[in-house]
């Protein structure tokens, strides 16, 4: 199976998912209005991907002149990988972090927290940066912010059900299953297990992505020294300072962001870092660049 069909299965999958749901929850015009609704999700997904994941996060846009340095770094490396310049967008939280999303690479924006930019040196932020535009460059940003909306639809969806069940709507009697104990077990069940084969198919959708992102990245920066020095950061950092952010788009960030969460760690849509670095540092440089440790402020 190629590496541009998969994701688009897996999506797929969440899409079934949800219609599934919808069957249980509320027969046959349940099936249809949730089938509707993944239609209409992948639609506007697709067109408005960056959009979404933005206002999910609570970005907002960041100006050239309260960051130049950083733009600089972004303008050098797009270069360097033949990339257009990805709008950039500020992330309100102390923990660092980043991601990026769009459609594609005409379409695409990085988004940076407050805490990287105070927390990395130069050749540290690069090799995040260059990460980042590597997902863009691999056109998997997409596939990221679709899965982050679907999962996201189908616990909001999960958690409305569960309150609906106790209070005894969502019974499907015109299929002579009312409020049968058979039913309602069924769409217990859907309830209980629906987020967490979302969680699953985001875990499947990330994985791979980011190892090919860390490697292509590293490339990109000319050496994998920095963003294994940044990923061991941003790894300490998450653990003590989880980011507020819904956890259906948390796939898409250089590192988990609730991963302070045991339980949530436990179903980590990322990799283990140590792994993540293993493999960087097992990279071959012909002339490794010299970096910096200096930090870039400006906000």
């Amino acid at each position: 199976m190629g590496n541009s069909f998969k994701p688009w299965l897996l999506m797929g999958i969440l899409s079934i998912l949800l219609v599934v749901m919808g069957k249980l929850i509320g027969g046959q015009g349940g099936m249809m209005v949730f089938l509707l609704i993944a239609v209409l999700m992948n639609f506007a997904g697709y067109w408005f991907s960056d959009r979404i994941a933005i206002k999910m996060t609570g970005s907002q846009p960041l100006a050239e002149q309260d960051a130049p340095e950083l733009y600089a770094m972004v303008r050098r490396l797009c270069r360097q990988a033949g990339l257009p310049m990805p709008k950039l967008y500020i992330t309100p939280s102390l923990q660092p972090n980043a991601f990026a999303t769009g459609r594609d690479p005409h379409h695409a924006s990085i988004a940076v927290t407050q805490g990287l930019l105070q927390a990395l040196s130069q050749e540290e932020l690069e090799g995040v940066l260059a990460h980042e535009l590597a997902h863009i460059k691999n056109r998997d940003i997409l596939i990221g912010s679709l899965a982050a909306m679907v999962a996201g639809a189908i616990t909001m969806i999960a958690n409305t059900a569960q309150w609906a069940l106790m209070f005894g709507f969502g019974r499907r009697e015109d299929e002579g299953e009312g409020g049968s104990p058979l039913g309602l077990l069924g769409s217990l069940l859907m309830i209980i297990v629906a987020p967490l084969a979302a969680t699953l198919i985001q875990m499947a959708i990330s994985r791979s992505r980011e190892f090919y992102a860390d490697e292509a990245g590293a490339g990109m920066a000319g050496n994998s020294r920095g963003l294994a020095q940044a990923l061991l950061k941003l790894e300490r950092a998450s653990a003590m300072m989880p980011m507020d952010v819904n956890p259906a788009a948390a796939h898409m960030f250089i590192v988990n962001p609730l991963a302070g969460e045991s339980l949530l760690h436990l179903f980590s849509t990322h990799p283990p870092i140590s792994e993540r670095v293993s493999r960087l540092r097992r990279m071959k440089f012909d002339e490794p660049q010299e970096g910096s440790s200096s930090e870039v402020h400006g906000l």
